[in-house]
């Protein structure tokens, strides 16, 4: 069967130095990410060193200041590398954009003294992040969360146990949010936590039924002791540094989401161009031309919409709600270009010959990981009609 290879997606790219790191990203991405990619998601394996590799390659900290080790990318051109990485591995892509986020922190709220000592190895050291935010009683309701970190002299001790932390177990660095005060939003600071300090551990990997290269797991804290200096801004400020991250971050998701979908796509499009049924290839059938036609629709909708919300961003402008709405039409988008993609490969589809059953578990993640897609409804109904009567926080 041929393989009619599809083109890259064209890109409106600001300067010539983007382009050039779009370009970047996709050598990379077609020489040692996606040959790869079937095999070792099947065996469960983590490509460090291709994260290595986008450390030295300058694209782990693309959206972040270039006096500590960043790109000085706006955020259009870091979102469009991240959905050229994810088209390839959602592994990857999903990674860099959570090494991003658990670099926010720092970035953005830490004083200058912590951001010359840390960030320059957190953005192009080698070293891998995540985010710890939440607890396996304290999803959604984030707020509610129960790890606790009490004060000791100039440190800090952590007790606790974080969920659903995407390199938990591997990272070198967590952004930690814990209880250093009352319940609620307003008792809870930031830390950032060594990979390596004593009392901390990660859980078994979760089994999951996809992105089974990335690990998932538990991370607890059992006296780990944190010196005052790693506090992130103020006693009672993480809450707000976690939903800050959160915002920026679903425009990471986003941009994945559009990588798989697209993906996706191609992979459709290819196979029906060269499946012959009836004396003619599939493609050819105006049913088909109608899914392909609807898919590329909402693929450029929500590229459309991440990068409106992205140059929100880069503008300096509130984009909390352009964010939410991104995450939930992006996401949405991949799950059912996925769904679609294997219908329209058939028996074939349903197989591991081909890679879109693959994309179809992935991308059912992507509406569950930084507040469920009923989550970024409510957001978006808030921005709109403001906060429900009922709530109190």
């Amino acid at each position: 069967m041929p393989d009619r290879a599809q083109p890259p997606v064209d890109r409106q790219l600001p300067t010539d130095e983007a382009r050039d790191l779009i370009s970047l990203a996709r050598d990379i991405a077609q020489r040692e990410i996606a040959p790869r990619a079937a095999e070792e998601e099947d065996a469960g394996i983590f490509p460090r060193e291709v994260f290595t590799l986008l450390s030295r390659s300058g694209l782990l900290g693309l959206p972040y200041d270039s006096e500590y080790g960043g790109g000085d990318q706006p955020y259009e051109v870091y979102l469009q590398v991240l959905e050229e990485l994810a088209a390839a591995r959602l592994t990857v892509g999903l990674g860099v954009s959570v090494h991003s986020l658990s670099c926010h922190a720092l970035a953005n709220y830490g004083t200058k003294q912590q951001q010359v000592e840390h960030l320059p190895a957190m953005l192009g050291g080698g070293l891998l992040g995540a985010y710890c935010l939440s607890e396996p009683a304290s999803g959604s309701d984030a707020a509610s969360l129960r790890t606790k970190a009490v004060r000791d002299g100039e440190d800090w001790v952590i007790d606790g146990t974080k969920a659903w932390i995407t390199h938990g177990g591997i990272a070198d660095f967590y952004t930690v949010m814990a209880r250093t005060g009352a319940d609620g939003a307003r008792g809870i600071s930031a830390f950032l936590v060594p990979g390596d300090a004593a009392g901390l551990s990660g859980a078994a990997p979760e089994k999951k039924m996809g992105m089974k290269g990335s690990p998932t797991a538990q991370v607890h804290f059992d006296g780990v002791r944190v010196p005052d200096e790693r506090r992130i801004g103020e006693e009672g400020q993480g809450f707000a540094i976690a939903l800050s991250a959160l915002d920026s971050g679903r425009l990471g998701i986003a941009a994945c989401a559009i990588g798989l979908a697209q993906a996706a796509l191609d992979e459709a499009v290819a196979y029906a161009s060269g499946r012959q049924q009836f004396g003619r290839p599939i493609s050819d059938f105006q049913g088909l031309r109608f899914m392909f036609a609807d898919m590329a629709t909402q693929i450029e909708a929500g590229r459309a919409l991440y990068l409106a919300a992205a140059r929100l961003r880069d503008a300096g402008r509130p984009f909390a709600k352009q964010a939410a709405m991104a995450k939930l039409h992006c996401t949405d988008t991949a799950m059912k270009a996925t769904i679609d993609a294997v219908q329209i490969l058939g028996g074939y589809g349903y197989t591991a010959d081909f890679p879109v059953e693959r994309y179809m578990r992935e991308a059912k993640v992507l509406q569950i990981v930084e507040g469920t897609n009923q989550i970024q409804r409510m957001v978006i109904a808030r921005h709109l009609a403001g906060p429900e009567a009922h709530r109190t926080g």
